[in-house]
């Protein structure tokens, strides 16, 4: 009789621990358990913890409450502006409530999976290109939006939706090159217009100040042939201001006599007012003044006599006192 009963109760320790064994569950602090009971939720929602359950009647279903990434495949589609890309993305989405979660959808990491592929194609038909690669701010909080309306029903909360690459035809990546290489030479051009504009002004202003002083200029080009000669040059060029020509030929002609400075010989007869062109006689040249050689031939001796005759080339002129014509 002893026997019997220490083996009924070693036979319902061990059906007890198989129960136990069988009933017990451990949820993660992550995780959170939903009980089915006969195939209806019976309770709340498990926390995290050791919990139990009926054995063969209940079914306990844990869900992941951390968020989840969700790479999106890449997508081909035509932009707003007809322009072929490929577009990647990736979502950030955790579970809010585990049992709509399990219930209202049949698998929600497929369902946000399709929501956010048919959502990118959308967004890349509504868009331009431009938009695509240097507005993806605002395309993120759209496509956000979109995937986050009907995910809300199931007990799904979007986080963040990012863009990663979009992908260009080769024709299109060489003529955007070109269209960025112009516009880098446009700007450049413009920049060294402006700069050559300064520069102008400010050697206006320099040449109004030096106008005033014309050492000045004489003293910048002394700086300029000093700052060539630093230079180890065996060849340098001096060049000569214009300026300073015109300097130096004002100061001839504050220099020259206000009168006729030519010979008497080389004047023209002048006509006066009162004088008609045929009274003005031809002016007498003095034989002295010819030479063989060129200079002026000597005058009469001490005593008055005449000058000999003059010989130029092979013609002889003889002295004419009266100044008349001579004969030939």
């Amino acid at each position: 009789m002893v026997q019997e009963l220490v083996g009924a109760i070693v036979a319902l320790f061990c059906v007890a621990l198989v129960y136990t064994g069988m009933a017990a569950r451990v949820i993660k602090q992550y995780e959170r358990g939903v009980l089915f009971r006969l195939g209806r939720v019976a309770d709340d929602v498990r926390p995290p913890g050791f919990t139990l359950i009926i054995p063969f009647v209940d079914r306990l279903a844990k869900v992941n409450m951390q968020i989840v990434t969700l790479p999106i495949p890449a997508q081909e589609g035509i932009t707003r502006d007809n322009v072929t890309v490929r577009v990647d993305a990736v979502v950030y989405f955790r579970v809010v409530d585990a049992t709509s979660a399990l219930v209202k959808v049949e698998d929600y990491k497929f369902a946000v999976s399709q929501m956010a592929q048919t959502s990118l194609r959308s967004i890349i038909g509504k868009s331009d290109l431009d938009d695509l690669l240097s507005n993806r701010e605002k395309l993120n909080q759209g496509l956000e939006l979109m995937i986050d309306s009907p995910a809300v029903g199931w007990g799904i909360q979007v986080d963040r939706v990012e863009i990663k690459d979009v992908s260009l035809p080769d024709t299109m990546k060489r003529s955007m090159a070109r269209q960025a290489e112009a516009d880098r030479e446009r700007r450049a051009r413009i920049i060294n217009a402006d700069a050559e504009l300064q520069a102008s002004k400010k050697l206006a202003e320099a040449a109004q100040q030096m106008s005033g002083t014309p050492a000045a200029l004489q003293l910048r080009l002394l700086q300029t042939v000093m700052a060539v000669s630093a230079e180890k040059n065996s060849t340098l060029v001096l060049p000569i201001p214009v300026e300073l020509l015109h300097f130096l030929e004002r100061g001839n002609r504050g220099d020259a006599p206000a009168d006729d400075a030519r010979p008497e010989r080389d004047r023209e007869p002048r006509q006066k007012p009162d004088q008609s062109p045929t009274e003005i006689a031809p002016q007498e040249i003095s034989p002295r003044e010819f030479a063989s050689n060129g200079d002026r031939a000597p005058g009469p001796d001490v005593n008055g006599a005449p000058a000999p005759d003059l010989e130029i080339g092979r013609q002889t002129l003889a002295p004419n006192p009266g100044g008349g014509p001579r004969p030939d």
